[in-house]
């Protein structure tokens, strides 16, 4: 590391350069090609911006490209590399897909001597003619795994073969992949690997908890979440439907939420990064592709609304807390098949899984005593919760009792308060023998449907009954 980067790198707040960019310094001085792993958030860019910008000629054309996997990846390494470059006197540029490619042409052509971006939008502009290759003497692929799979790699590949037969080649990525096994054969390079993961100190302790939910319940609990003090977290799904069900019912419930995936233009992919790194919203809803690579300093939490089907996937995710020594927390949502699943596919990989509960507003590692209510919902019940249950209990059958007993003060009272020496003789038993009759013959009542008539027919039996 030249003197003019130290220096930048003391007044960043750093002690030490991590294992990564210790590794990688020496053969990329060198131009050899490298295959650099470490885990996300271990310091790999400025692994390997460092020791390539130190190479680079002040005005002598476009020099090194950097491949990213996603727009917001791509803009987060331009600001790394800015930040660094001014020290050393080049430009930088940055061409992402969803940005006004009209204005990258225009920056284009003040010959940058660093180009970051997206390989569909490289590509575009090489065909074009509007991106100049031939100077190139470096081109890095950052998160490599993904960028080699699937129609990305036939992108890069192409990149690739646009540059000088001699440009070097990295490769930089959290996981190994089969097609970094393959460099050799298919791009024809000799590698030099830097795998620091077994080695890496810059993770933190962080917890990986099972959290069982159906999946109704799972947007109602992240609102619960968000009403911890300085909570945040990333929230990872696997359809962008799904997503998009969540992101609504966050609005409805007013929790301050944000998304990033799906076809949003960069000036609203921007806003949200920015919102979410500021603090102003709680929750950053995301895919895998979207959230590839980025960089979110200080991020309490990671939560698996879907849960993911590899390590791999899993190894990226999990990846974004915890970083540089911080404390960390994976909260994985399913139900208790798609745990099981989970602690399968993760099984002999080193991360401990364990049960992990939410009550009075925390985490928790044991599980809250809880009692049903009628449509599956769970209400938490402390001691002093079952105290007032009992108590109400019995103050309740005390007012039964005594209303049933002021009931039949009542009917005694008004079968007694009238009755006066004038009611004595045949009246009064005429009227006792009447009450008796009744009470012995009264009838249970049933909920029959009520005649318009029963009043008259009320009247004539009692008419019947005077003329008898």
């Amino acid at each position: 590391m030249n003197k003019e980067f130290e220096a930048h790198f003391s007044e960043l707040g750093y002690t030490k350069p991590t294992a990564i960019q210790t590794g990688a310094e020496g053969p990329l001085t060198a131009g050899e090609n490298v295959v650099g792993l470490a885990p996300t958030g271990s310091g790999k860019t400025v692994a390997f911006a460092l020791p390539l910008l130190a190479k680079l000629l002040p005005g002598d054309g476009t020099q090194l490209l950097i491949l990213a996997p996603s727009q917001e990846l791509a803009q987060q390494t331009t600001r790394v590399m800015r930040d660094w470059a001014q020290i050393v006197g080049v430009n930088v540029a940055a061409l992402t897909g969803g940005a006004n490619v009209k204005r990258q042409i225009e920056r284009l052509k003040k010959n940058p001597e660093v180009v970051v971006g997206t390989p569909g939008r490289v590509l575009n502009l090489l065909e074009d003619k509007r991106l100049k290759a031939h100077l190139l003497s470096s081109v890095v692929i950052d998160e490599a795994d993904e960028l080699l799979a699937g129609e990305t790699r036939t992108d890069v590949e192409n990149i690739i073969r646009e540059a000088p037969g001699d440009v070097q080649l990295s490769f930089f990525s959290a996981t190994k992949s089969e097609a970094l096994d393959q460099l050799t054969s298919e791009f024809g390079i000799d590698v030099t690997t830097v795998d620091v993961r077994d080695i890496d100190e810059t993770q933190g302790p962080v917890k990986h908890g099972l959290m069982t939910l159906p999946a109704n319940q799972r947007a109602m609990m992240l609102r619960r979440f968000s009403h911890i003090p300085g909570f945040q977290a990333l929230v990872f799904f696997n359809q962008l439907g799904e997503l998009e069900r969540a992101a609504a019912s966050m609005r409805h419930e007013h929790v301050a939420a944000v998304s990033l995936a799906g076809k949003q233009r960069q000036v609203q992919r921007a806003d949200a990064m920015r919102d979410f790194r500021n603090g102003k919203v709680t929750f950053l809803l995301t895919t895998d592709v979207a959230a590839r690579g980025l960089d979110i300093p200080n991020l309490p939490a990671v939560i698996n609304f879907d849960l993911p089907s590899s390590l791999v996937t899993y190894t990226h995710r999990v990846g974004r807390t915890g970083r540089m020594g911080a404390t960390g927390l994976v909260v994985n949502f399913g139900n208790d098949h798609d745990l099981r699943n989970l602690k399968q596919t993760l099984r002999g990989s080193g991360y401990k899984l364990q049960p992990l509960y939410f009550a009075h507003n925390a985490f928790v590692d044991e599980r809250p005593e809880r009692s049903e209510k009628p449509g599956g919902t769970v209400k938490m019940v402390s001691q002093s919760d079952k105290y007032s249950d009992k108590h109400k209990q019995m103050s309740d059958q005390r007012s039964s009792t005594d209303k049933q007993s002021s009931v039949t003060e009542k009917i005694s009272s008004q079968t007694t308060s009238h009755v006066s020496p004038e009611h004595s003789g045949d009246k009064l038993r005429r009227k006792n023998e009447s009450v008796k009759t009744q009470s012995t013959t009264k009838k249970p009542h049933t909920h029959k449907k009520h005649s318009k008539n029963k009043g008259m027919r009320h009247k004539r039996q009692m008419q019947e009954q005077e003329r008898n």
